[in-house]
């Protein structure tokens, strides 16, 4: 994989802007008209089935299917850019896809450290990315990721 095809941090930092919009349109202003007020006032950690289902639950399903089905989320799908598999270039496995999901808490507990450090390595790979063997590369439109034996094409 040519080190150009890397996303950098200000591209992916554009992307998760994009996904953080998308999110509160579909699941936080939902349970803002569920819950009413006492969502954003109350200092209760869960207020219910649907902050666990709309808070929790959604956005974990809806990340790891975009992820496996598009190769990213709408954010980096609308900058042009996929998560690919690190030795490979082709698709993540759904345990590669989980694994990467809870990295992100350990990306951003230590003042989002993990998330920063994608500036400074030479494959723009962030802590989450290292432990799920993944990489976040800018479709050029040269070459197509490769698909794993049993699976459709991109296009498909």
């Amino acid at each position: 994989m040519n080190s150009d095809n890397y996303a950098g941090f200000w591209i992916r930092f554009f992307a998760t802007l994009i996904d953080v919009v998308i999110m509160l349109v579909f699941f936080t202003i939902p349970l803002a008209l569920i819950y009413g007020e006492t969502y954003w006032d109350d200092e209760t950690l869960i207020h219910g089935f649907w902050d666990v289902m709309l808070g929790y639950v959604a956005p974990f399903v809806a990340t790891i299917w975009f992820w496996l089905r598009f190769l990213g989320t709408p954010g980096k799908m609308a900058l042009k850019l996929r998560i690919v598999d690190a030795s490979s270039g082709g698709r993540m496995r759904t345990g590669q896809a989980v694994g990467r999901y809870f990295a992100y808490f350990v990306s951003a507990i230590p003042l989002c450290l993990g998330f920063l450090w994608i500036g400074l390595d030479k494959r723009k790979q962030g802590w989450h990315d290292k432990l799920a063997s993944t990489v976040v590369i800018r479709d050029t439109g040269k070459a197509s990721v490769q698909d794993e034996p049993g699976q459709s094409g991109l296009n498909s």
